[in-house]
């Protein structure tokens, strides 16, 4: 990142939106969030597949999760908001148990689009997950 880099206080007021949404029903916790780092966990518990393992879907909703976070938190420092046009995610190694935390780090913060790289791992820091999120930064709708 360089220095002029714009960068948003932690925003953790954002979690207070989760009620009844999904993230609440898959646990996802916002740990840290700014425009440089967001950091999220979730159970594997209850966000597993038949078999038993850490649903790969549920890794993408997490990164969603962060990486929008990020692009929000720089959308905002512009007035703008942020949408999600492409996610992808490559599965490294599976998880059966436990809580698997991810990381998001901007890749691109630009005047019209966010790009934040994700990186999701186990309890014992092993990789599950890389995925990488961009969104368009758009201008907010009034207020009325």
């Amino acid at each position: 990142m360089t220095d002029d880099t714009p960068t948003a206080p932690a925003d953790l007021a954002l979690t207070a939106q989760h009620a009844d949404t999904l993230l609440e029903r898959m646990e996802i916790e916002i740990l840290e969030a700014s425009v440089d780092r967001v950091v999220g966990s979730m159970p594997v518990k209850g966000n597993t597949q038949p078999y038993g393992l850490l649903h790969g879907g549920a890794s993408v909703v997490l990164a969603e999760t962060l990486g929008s976070t990020g692009s929000a938190a720089h959308a905002r420092t512009m007035g703008k908001i942020a949408v999600g046009v492409d996610i992808n995610a490559t599965h490294h190694r599976a998880a059966t148990s436990g809580t698997v935390t991810g990381v998001a780090t901007p890749a691109h913060l630009g005047r019209s689009s966010a790009t934040y790289d994700v990186v999701i791992s186990n309890e014992e820091g092993k990789r599950i997950c890389t995925s990488r999120i961009t969104c368009s930064l758009l201008p907010a709708p009034p207020r009325g």
